[in-house]
């Protein structure tokens, strides 16, 4: 589903470079650039998260039968690296990541139905009338909120949203700031639901979270016109 995912959220953003009237060629160039980053920094955050199965053993980071991996860490190390990647490129980082928000979103959707499949990232025991008949990681069925279905759910929401603004917002980059708020608000609730986390438990996707809404909210008050 990793794989499904990254390949239909290249050709997302293949769309909308088109759509955007930018080279096409260079921002798939970029993206496939910035893919290896994506999926270390994913493999990395997800191992510091739960490093208590790691440490004792560092030469399962990489074991790819293992699984485990977290968009944030993908996020946070592809920005800076991102940088010169652009610059050599010639693209605008502004235009490429309010198109690159499209690949992130719609490989987010598939890569959550990857962990649905596996059993990971699974909601909590519930008996809420949204609570479906899953399983987690270890194999076990329950009644649960159905956490992975939500966070797809709310990144195909943000996609359409996404598409619905994308040619009237007033300078490059602010689509890529709003739609990040909008993933990070979501996920600032959706984190709680998770089995893995416990109810009332502030994790490091928390705190990412957070930081994001802030910095995103400061960039979009010092860029956004009088």
């Amino acid at each position: 589903m990793v794989y499904i995912g990254l390949t239909a959220g290249i050709m997302a953003g293949n769309w909308a470079a088109h759509g955007a009237r930018m080279d096409a060629l260079r921002v798939y160039a970029a993206t496939l650039i910035l893919a290896a980053p994506a999926l270390i920094g994913g493999r990395l955050l997800y191992a510091v998260s739960h490093w208590s199965a790691y440490r004792n053993n560092l030469s399962r980071l990489w074991r790819l039968g293992d699984g485990g991996a977290a968009m944030y860490g993908g996020l946070l190390l592809v920005l800076p690296v991102s940088v010169p990647v652009l610059a050599v490129l010639g693209l605008p980082a502004g235009d490429y990541w309010d198109v690159a928000i499209f690949t992130m979103l719609v490989a987010m959707v598939f890569g959550r139905i990857g962990c649905l499949m596996n059993g990971c990232c699974a909601g909590r025991p519930s008996l809420s009338w949204i609570a479906m008949h899953l399983p987690n990681g270890k194999g076990d069925w329950a009644k649960r909120i159905p956490t992975q279905f939500l966070e797809a759910a709310w990144g195909i929401l943000l996609i359409g949203l996404a598409l619905l603004v994308r040619h009237s917002l007033p300078f490059r980059g602010a689509l890529f700031l709003l739609v990040t708020i909008g993933y990070a608000c979501g996920r600032l609730f959706l984190e709680s639901t998770r089995e893995e986390t416990g109810k009332g438990r502030f994790t490091i996707h928390h705190g990412i979270s957070v930081l994001l809404i802030v910095c995103c909210l400061g960039a979009l008050a010092l860029r956004w016109p009088e």
